[in-house]
């Protein structure tokens, strides 16, 4: 049986050497390494003062793993294995869907930054329906983030539908109006088809009975009046939170890397800023009501620490482990634990929102 630390260490060897591979095929040797079965570790580690409530449900970290990562549900429960609090699969559309054509992921080294225009590429609902229904769901807490199909006539049907038949099986939903690779998908953020977006999922998962806690990922690229409109509708319908954000189309002043140019979603350090901004906008907005998951350029136990306290209850993280490693997961566990006590505060709760306070 190996250890947990000597599993991180052992994929922290793979991150470096598949860094030198193109981005796509080291993320699916990276999939193909959890989903060989060879790596059972003792539990890790975590530190008491993380454990925290949100969305009714009890986490041992409030450090999840972001959507983007397994996108077709085949390897949630193997990474849970290096700590985290949660995971969240997808984006899960209807339909299979292939994305957008190659290359379409690059990593941006200098600025330790990835842009992807991937394109919601996954094998769709049913294929991750039947991971998610065989899983051992005491392993840990699972999210689905779903979305529509490029070809979508009826994006809100079709995102019911996935909610219907994946609320029974993860622990909350995750509603991605936010990528910027798919035409058209970002308007939906926009007052009224976004009401009429979030109803139609609330009424696909309402019909199997489920108690399924929804939420919505919105994008950093928001002005204060798209802000504001987001924030009366997470209020208005009975959603249970926002994550906050997914990538940026901009920032790209600054950036040094060769492949800064690229089209696509920009992710890692340069986004930490912007996302930490529009996550205390939100928290403002909806006055402290509604469960934010703060992610977006974390890379550190402060920058953790930081989204907690502009008010994330939860907070994901993944480029940054495309360059350090599931090592990571530990050091953020620890920094951040030391840094709420330095505070004085005996929980993450204790901590959200106390340098954004509501007005």
């Amino acid at each position: 049986m190996i250890k947990v630390m000597k599993l991180a260490a052992f994929f922290d060897l793979g991150a470096r050497v598949a860094r030198v591979l193109d981005p796509e095929v080291a993320h699916t040797f990276t999939i193909m390494a959890l989903k060989s079965g060879l790596f059972r570790p003792l539990p890790p580690i975590t530190p008491p003062s993380l454990a925290t409530t949100a969305l009714g449900l009890k986490f041992t970290s409030p450090l999840g793993l972001a959507a983007g990562y397994d996108k077709n549900a085949e390897v949630a429960d193997a990474f849970m294995r290096f700590g985290v609090g949660f995971v969240e699969v997808g984006t899960i559309t209807l339909r299979p869907q292939s994305g957008n054509p190659k290359p379409r992921l690059f990593r941006l080294t200098s600025d330790r930054a990835v842009i992807n225009r991937m394109g919601f590429n996954n094998k769709g609902l049913h294929a991750a329906a039947a991971r998610l229904a065989g899983r051992n769901k005491v392993s840990g807490i699972i999210a689905a983030n779903i979305g529509p199909n490029r070809d979508s006539t009826d994006a809100p049907a079709d995102c019911a539908e996935c909610a219907r038949t994946l609320a029974p099986l993860v622990d909350f939903l995750v509603v991605n109006v936010s990528s910027p690779n798919t035409p058209g998908l970002r308007d939906m953020q926009n007052a009224e088809p976004l009401d009429e977006l979030v109803q139609a999922v609330l009424g696909g998962r309402d019909e199997k009975g489920a108690k399924t806690p929804v939420l919505v990922k919105i994008a950093p690229d928001l002005d204060q009046a798209q802000c504001e409109a987001i924030a009366r509708v997470a209020l208005d319908r009975p959603i249970d939170g926002l994550v906050v954000s997914n990538t940026s189309t901009g920032l790209r002043d600054g950036l040094v890397d060769p492949s800064a140019g690229e089209l696509g979603g920009l992710s890692g350090d340069p986004l930490f800023s912007l996302s930490t901004q529009v996550l205390a906008t939100m928290y403002r907005l909806t006055q402290g009501r509604v469960t934010l998951i703060g992610v977006g350029g974390i890379s550190s136990g402060a920058d953790a620490y930081a989204k907690i306290r502009a008010g994330a209850s939860l907070t994901e993280l993944y480029t940054a482990l495309v360059y350090n490693g599931p090592g990571l997961i530990q050091r953020i566990h620890n920094d951040l634990a030391a840094l709420l006590k330095q505070d004085g505060f005996s929980s993450v709760a204790d901590a959200v929102g106390t340098a954004s306070e509501p007005s």
